[in-house]
């Protein structure tokens, strides 16, 4: 009997299921499973209550990113809470036999940096890690998404987890981007037409010309901010560029392991005649260069708009002015040409090698202007030293910017790097929320082009002005 067509997510989601409860969730196998001091040590803790092991070591990966400083990585961490987290990681993955990339290894970074690039990442696979942004490894056609501490604990001595079956969206962008218009652009465009909350209960899959042509980190920064519109996750069909970015990284396979794993992955797309349960379809001729001038992800123009009024948003009037009265800003006004404070460069969604080569495109040449505090942060110690190499680190440093050591930085404001109060920063993060990068900060969220035109100008400036 012929099979139904099946999308990617239901191919890659029914390879997986161990079992199905009726009226219920299913139980997943899960592949790979990344860890960081934040979210790990209360599971490590459950499973010692419980007398239980760790199932597969072999399948989990720990690295500090969170809580780490980006300067003086080489002494002792400060903060106690910090270190005492980072101690935990240490410690409870000697214990069960994790590998642990903890700071000063040369692998370290952030756990959604680290997985793609030494080619624990893989397609077909299913991902999970206590952290929302797990989606970002959904650009190599996996099932990835975030979960809690007690799910942890749940994946570490079982190697499963259950999950009720989310519903299906396919998000298609065809035609040609604009000059200065990069993959942070699109998805920033796709949250600020659906929402933040737009696509709560669906898993993605992002398809047409725009996606196709993207490389594996453009498509990486666009499945990273799935979440961001209440998505479980998304995910890119795998293909060629898939396959030459993973060759012969570290831990990818080879040989006649590669073929084998080479023919199955082909099968992973989306067959003809599938169905989902929500389509759209987006032009990219319509995307500009974006910029948030909100406190959710969804609160988002074109660099050259004004801030839209309450009436054309379709928000409620008193959660949109508490926005804008927060970030300070009024209906109708531009964007451009308001100051800045600071610009981050970094994080899970712009801390690879692309963005730093991006940011370097506008910088070279030009100096920081006085008025604005940059913070440049690599996603991983393999990320710095490609900046090095390349010589981006010397664009940088003439141009007046200190380049920091990896960490997840001020996107989280969980170390010392955290924006003040009623400062504006540009960041090439992924939230914009209250509060989201230090107490009363105010986040501008933009691509690497948006943030290296605001720290050489001092206010927001659109990028294409200097391309």
């Amino acid at each position: 009997m012929s099979q139904s067509p099946s999308t990617l997510f239901e191919k890659v989601w029914n390879a997986h299921v161990v079992r199905h409860i009726a009226d219920g969730p299913d139980v997943l196998f899960i592949d790979r499973h990344f860890i960081h001091e934040v979210t790990s040590p209360v599971a490590f803790l459950g499973l010692e209550q419980r007398g239980l092991k760790v199932m597969y070591p072999e399948r989990t990966f720990a690295t500090a990113d969170h809580n780490t400083p980006t300067i003086n990585q080489d002494q002792p961490v400060k903060d106690p809470l910090s270190a005492n987290q980072l101690r935990a990681l240490e410690s409870n993955a000697k214990k069960y036999g994790i590998s642990h990339w903890g700071l000063n290894n040369p692998k370290n970074g952030i756990v959604h940096v680290i997985g793609p690039e030494n080619g624990i990442t893989l397609p077909g696979m299913t991902i999970v890690c206590g952290d929302s942004h797990t989606s970002t490894h959904g650009a190599f056609g996996a099932i990835a998404f975030g979960i809690g501490t007690s799910e942890v604990e749940m994946v570490l001595s079982s190697q499963c987890i259950m999950q009720p079956r989310p519903k299906k969206m396919r998000i298609k962008v065809d035609g040609q981007l604009g000059k200065g218009v990069t993959p942070k652009d699109v998805i920033l465009y796709i949250i600020s037409q659906l929402t933040a909350a737009g696509a709560t209960g669906y898993f993605v899959e992002y398809a047409g010309s725009v996606f196709e042509n993207m490389t594996m980190e453009g498509r990486m920064t666009v499945c990273n901010m799935s979440i961001e519109m209440g998505a479980r996750g998304g995910m890119v069909a795998p293909d060629e560029t898939t396959f030459n970015y993973i060759k012969g990284r570290d831990k990818a396979p080879r040989g006649e392991a590669w073929e084998k794993a080479m023919a199955y992955w082909k099968t992973l797309k989306t067959d003809e005649g599938a169905t989902f349960d929500k389509e759209y379809h987006y032009n990219a001729a319509d995307i500009e260069p974006m910029i948030t001038f909100g406190t959710n992800p969804g609160m988002g123009i074109g660099i050259s708009q004004h801030i839209p009024a309450t009436h054309e948003t379709g928000a409620g009037k008193a959660s949109y002015e508490k926005s804008l009265n927060y970030m300070g800003f009024h209906e109708d006004e531009a964007m451009l040409g308001k100051k800045v404070d600071y610009v981050f460069i970094g994080s899970c969604t712009n801390g690879r090698i692309e963005d730093f080569r991006a940011f370097a495109s506008i910088v070279k040449g030009r100096k920081k202007a006085d008025n604005v505090t940059a913070w440049i942060v690599p996603g991983s110690h393999i990320v710095e030293q490609q900046i090095r190499e390349e010589g981006i680190y010397d664009i940088l440093t003439e141009a007046g910017f200190q380049l920091r050591q990896p960490g997840c930085s001020a996107c989280l404001a969980m170390n010392d790097d955290k924006i003040p109060a009623g400062k504006y920063a540009v960041s090439t993060s992924n939230r914009n929320f209250e509060g989201r990068q230090g107490p009363g900060a105010r986040t501008l969220l933009a691509s690497p082009l948006v943030a290296a035109a605001a720290a050489v100008t001092g206010v927001v400036t659109d990028p294409r002005t200097l391309l």
